[in-house]
């Protein structure tokens, strides 16, 4: 019985620690942009990723990026390179910064940071001119961010 209830506990606080992800402002990006550990302890559903690569209200992420793997989603980009293989090439670590905030990795970039809440320059206060007012909300949650690295990780050559 006691066995069980230390079981049970664990479970318990295994699962607060997953209901607990990482803030956008806390995401420990390594020198090269690579964030190594997970946004959320919780397993990418890399389904859920390709979904969330080809919605147009989240990452959409095929509106500058070719990925043959998603070809029944229209419209593929040919601004960035295609993710085909990018499994392959990079590590779970390297796609979780890019995807998190690109600009970490590739300074410049166009890519848009996909979590990050602070320091933008723009978008602004509606089309004001002047800086939002408070933080902005990330365009994908932790858990999405983790859903992207599962599926870019599947794009090998």
């Amino acid at each position: 019985m006691r066995l069980t209830a230390l079981a049970a506990a664990a479970i318990l606080v295994a699962g607060v620690a997953n209901a607990n992800p990482v803030a956008p402002t806390d995401v420990a990006y390594d020198d090269s942009g690579a964030v190594a550990e997970s946004l959320t302890g919780v397993a990418g559903d890399a389904a859920n990723g390709a979904k969330v690569m080809t919605d147009r209200g989240k990452g959409n992420c095929v509106a500058c990026h070719a990925v043959t793997a998603l070809s029944d989603a229209p419209f593929h980009g040919t601004v960035a390179p295609t993710l085909d293989g990018v499994g392959g090439v990079r590590s779970e670590a390297e796609l979780r910064g890019i995807v998190a905030n690109a600009k970490m990795t590739f300074e410049g970039s166009v890519m848009p940071p996909f979590y990050k809440t602070t320091g933008f320059t723009r978008p602004g206060d509606g089309y004001t001119g002047k800086a939002a007012p408070a933080d902005l909300a990330p365009i994908l949650t932790a858990q999405e961010i983790e859903d992207v690295v599962a599926f870019l990780a599947t794009l090998k050559d």
